[in-house]
């Protein structure tokens, strides 16, 4: 992923009011290790359903604001992330949905759908041991979940 500044990701929201803008809290951008993310994720410690995804679409950055559903899924079954296609405990996958862009969204349109808890997808599928995932394994997986994070925030971004 291209390096993010806070004025980039500030000015890169389709689908927050100007209430969530105001109060957007930026992520420690001088930790990041851009080299190994395809988006970034990141919950909001002020409110706790609340999520932001930032992905570059066309040289551009794009931003959402998500929200977790209230509940969790079941404790002790197997769920799967639909962007990075992960498979957990369903306690760490959770519902989200985001308003759509414009006046779509502003009328109650959203789309959802489940993602890691923690929008840590980069993470997570980097995670196994070397020999379990492969350089080129980690690439292939960075693709298609750069794919699914591309097209989700491609549909929000619509507004008709």
């Amino acid at each position: 992923m291209k390096p993010l500044t806070e004025a980039d990701i500030r000015s890169s929201f389709v689908n927050a009011t100007p209430e969530e803008l105001e109060q957007l809290p930026i992520p420690g951008l001088h930790e990041m290790l851009w080299d190994e993310r395809e988006f970034l994720g990141w919950r909001d410690p002020q409110a706790a359903r609340r999520g932001y995804i930032v992905s570059w679409i066309d040289d551009r950055p794009v931003g959402i604001v998500v929200r977790s559903a209230g509940g969790s899924l079941r404790p002790g079954i197997a769920a799967m992330c639909s962007f990075c296609h992960s498979p957990q405990p369903a306690t760490q996958v959770r519902l989200f949905s985001a308003a759509r862009a414009g006046e779509s969204g502003r009328n109650g349109n959203t789309i959802g759908s489940y993602i890691c808890e923690d929008l840590g997808c980069s993470m997570l599928i980097r995670t196994a041991p070397p020999h379990l995932n492969p350089p080129a394994t980690i690439a292939m997986r960075g693709e298609a979940l750069l794919r699914r994070v591309r097209s989700f925030t491609e549909d929000v971004s619509k507004t008709a």
